[in-house]
């Protein structure tokens, strides 16, 4: 093992550990968004390498699973912070989250490997199955709550919630059964990577292992400097002038940087139906895993929860999914699906910035 793939994420923890105690100053925070890109290197590495010891698709699963439990833990660290100011802090995440996943990272992968392949393929079969839970998930816990009539607009009342949470749960606990079990040949790419990776030996157990170990230590260190680094981005934000949903957006980005390099790097490497595993599970999974977590603790410890999008979202939203639905119809790709996707993209941002 590289001397680089354990000493970076020790660093960027230590930095992590460092503005912890002493606060975050200028100088700091321009070396903790340093160690903050080193330790999503690492991350996607370490990530790989247990890719390649399991096979796709628990490889994906794995880094989509990690990234999402400890985004939960962040947004619900926040919340408990945060108080009545953080009660859209969970919307604005995940809805953050699905955006930049289904527009952003399927659109620059997209039009990476159309760059460098032309044509590229993934089984359709397993990414419309993982897109049309996700269409259902997302209404559930975005869509719905602006047009129920019981709370005040935007909230669900607890009912409500406890049936949103198991529903989100369930869908997302039988994709990954289908993704792993009953239908794992769905996932798998079509054809073998040209790379020269795939005709690699494999790990080691031990190498594997404690690669596991290095990924988490990575991801834990992603999320605190994301952390210790938003007071900055709030600060930001408000000399800005702009919304406070930009925030959530600027957050969720940094904590999804280790899965979209790694699905960028799997799309110019010809392995486009990785690149999907990822964006699709960890869009599941980012629903699936956030939503019971924030729900369980906003009942229990009476915390404020609004959940329901506004109009302009709702329509972003839904221009998502019906363009995400024609390009995963035919399991091939090329440029100009990437760009359309971007381009929904770019919308998203600009109309955060700008509502």
């Amino acid at each position: 093992m590289a001397a680089w793939t354990w000493l970076t994420p020790a660093l960027a923890f230590g930095l992590l550990v460092l503005a912890a105690s002493t606060g975050v100053g200028s100088v700091l925070a321009v070396l903790c968004g340093i160690g903050l890109m080193a330790a999503v290197i690492a991350a996607v590495h370490h990530a790989e390498v247990i890719a390649h010891r399991v096979g796709e698709p628990f490889g994906t699963l794995i880094l989509a699973i990690a990234i999402t439990v400890i985004e939960a833990s962040l947004v619900l660290s926040m919340m408990l912070a945060g108080g009545e100011h953080t009660a859209a802090l969970a919307r604005d995440t995940i809805y953050a989250a699905v955006m930049i996943i289904c527009t952003g990272v399927v659109g620059l992968c997209v039009v990476v490997g159309g760059v460098a392949h032309r044509e590229q393929s993934f089984r359709v079969e397993g990414a419309g199955a993982g897109l049309a839970a996700l269409i259902v998930m997302a209404t559930l816990s975005l869509v719905l709550p602006a047009f129920t009539t019981t709370t005040p607009a935007g909230t669900y009342s607890r009912g409500q919630l406890a049936f949103v949470a198991v529903s989100s749960a369930a869908l997302w606990a039988i994709f990954v059964f289908i993704q792993t079990v009953r239908h794992r040949d769905y996932f798998i790419p079509v054809a073998v990577t040209t790379d020269g990776e795939a005709h690699a030996p494999p790990p080691s157990v031990r190498q594997a292992w404690t690669s596991l170990g290095l990924l988490l230590v990575s991801l834990v260190t992603v999320v605190g400097l994301a952390k210790m680094l938003s007071p900055t981005i709030e600060m930001g934000v408000e000399l800005a002038g702009a919304p406070r949903a930009v925030v959530g957006i600027a957050i969720a980005m940094l904590v999804l940087l280790p899965e979209t390099w790694a699905a960028v790097r799997a799309a110019k490497a010809d392995r486009l139906q990785t690149s999907m595993n990822l964006a699709i599970g960890s869009a599941l999974a980012s629903i699936g895993l956030t939503v019971p977590v924030v729900v369980v603790a906003a009942v229990i410890l009476k915390l404020p929860l609004v959940l329901g999008l506004d109009a302009k979202d709702l329509v972003i939203l839904a221009l998502t999914f019906v363009v995400s639905s024609i390009t995963l119809a035919s399991g091939r790709t090329h440029v100009m699906q990437g760009a359309v996707h971007l381009v929904i993209f770019a919308t998203f941002l600009l109309l955060a910035f700008v509502p």
